[in-house]
């Protein structure tokens, strides 16, 4: 794992070439085909070298979920252990990581009746007496939530009249969907913020000079995307998009690339900093020093 541009994919390769592992891409971008420059896909030749899972596996007109990469993750690391190989994830997107390690509750989607309905009630009788309702089917999630999170109080009575499953048997039904495999977890990254930024900046700049408003351009072409698609919303894919149609300049366009991808690197690190279990590795650092610190962990934990 680790914030944007900062070394994950060279790293994961490297552990290819040292231990019997086979890769799953971990990321929402490069799930889509045709984003290739600005979703920083690996070149042809080293994906041909190193095959990644989960890489083009969608057209930009769809909508991929943290749910379907579960599945998707799931069936491949069971298809690569079942080989004899290491499945070997990696990628930045930290929701689905939490959604592989954690699992994912099918909750039921928002019902806008039935939250109208919820509203009315409070617009009566106050937050209090929805809190009051909730606690009458839901005790333990009513006691987590304060009477005055409407919020909160609204999706729990919500998801519990629409279903008939109160949120907490649904977190339970979550929590039962363990992993069986064990998984050691790692995360690089540069021990310097000011680096990390350089590093974006300088991937940024190779993006357009490799023709990552081109690519763009190719989408806007298609005609069938809009910019409430994901792939569309990408860093970097959504606001080269402003700019071709209209909405920013070009400076303006890179430089909002540039905080998006600041802001992305910085949702990551305090994703990762609450990460329990994670081993750190430094981002610059000798490549083989990454890989000793891996491949020891592994040795400690087969001969414990």
């Amino acid at each position: 794992m680790g914030p944007t541009a900062s070394g994950k994919t060279d790293l994961a390769m490297a552990l290819c070439d040292v231990l019997p592992c086979e890769l799953i891409s971990v990321d929402s971008a490069l799930v889509y085909r045709g984003l290739d420059i600005g979703s920083a896909k690996p070149e042809p030749e080293l994906l041909a070298r190193y095959p990644h899972a989960l890489i083009d596996i969608c057209d930009p007109s769809e909508a991929y979920s943290a749910a379907q990469f579960r599945e998707d993750a799931l069936r491949e690391m069971q298809r690569i252990t079942a080989a004899g190989r290491i499945p070997l994830l990696v990628g930045g997107t930290m929701l689905y990581y939490k959604a592989l390690v954690e699992g994912l509750a099918e909750m039921p989607e928002a019902d806008e009746a039935v939250r109208a309905s919820i509203a009315e009630l409070a617009d009566r009788e106050g937050w209090p007496a929805v809190h009051a309702e909730l606690a009458g089917v839901d005790p333990e999630i009513a006691a987590a939530i304060h009477p005055n999170h409407s919020q909160r109080l609204s999706r729990a009575l919500e998801v519990y009249r629409i279903s008939g499953v109160t949120m907490t048997e649904w977190r339970r039904r979550q929590q039962a969907q363990h992993l069986p495999w064990r998984v050691f977890q790692f995360a690089i990254a540069p021990l310097e913020r000011r680096t990390l930024h350089e590093r974006i900046k300088t991937r940024l700049e190779l993006m357009m000079a490799a023709g990552f408003l081109d690519e763009v351009r190719a989408l806007v072409a298609r005609g069938d995307l809009h910019d409430g698609l994901p792939a569309v919303r990408a860093v970097g894919y959504r606001q080269l998009w402003q700019h071709l149609h209209g909405e920013l300049s070009y400076d303006e366009a890179l430089e909002r690339a540039l905080i998006a991808s600041r802001q992305l690197a910085k949702r990551q690190m305090t994703w990762l900093r609450a990460w329990p279990d994670l081993c750190w590795l430094e981002t610059g650092r000798d490549q083989k020093d990454h890989l000793n610190t891996v491949i020891d962990a592994l040795g400690d934990a087969i001969k414990n």
